[in-house]
């Protein structure tokens, strides 16, 4: 084996995707909360168009993906960049354009969007 294989996690130059945001696209039974009953497909759409508009998407840029349940239902929708581990709760298309901008962009968090760490399921 070559040493790279024992190597620590690779810093965010070294990894395929500078930023890769997951947005919960979960749909409970029974009428749940989940944030499918807030629009969570037309924000990820929202977020992949404005993201290849602006040519964030592709190999050291950006990835754009769906994900199940994030288990953080009561701030829902959510969404959760990576590699910074930050998570967001938006509620409309000008939430979703503004972490395009600000985060993904730019690298800059939107504070006003930041998911309470202490909010769960």
């Amino acid at each position: 084996m070559s040493d790279a294989s024992t190597s620590s996690a690779p810093s965010g130059q070294d990894t395929y995707y500078q930023r890769h945001i997951f947005f919960c696209l979960n749909q409970r039974e029974g009428g749940d909360a989940c944030c499918a009953q807030h629009r969570a497909q037309a924000a990820f759409d929202r977020c992949k168009s404005q993201a290849k508009a602006q040519g964030l998407l592709g190999a050291g840029k950006v990835r754009v993906n769906k994900a199940g349940c994030l288990d953080r239902c009561a701030g829902g929708p959510i969404a959760v960049v990576y590699p910074e581990a930050v998570w967001y709760s938006y509620v409309d298309e000008a939430d979703i354009d503004e972490i395009v901008s600000s985060h993904l962009r730019d690298g800059v968090v939107v504070q006003r969007l930041l998911t309470p760490p202490d909010v769960g399921r």
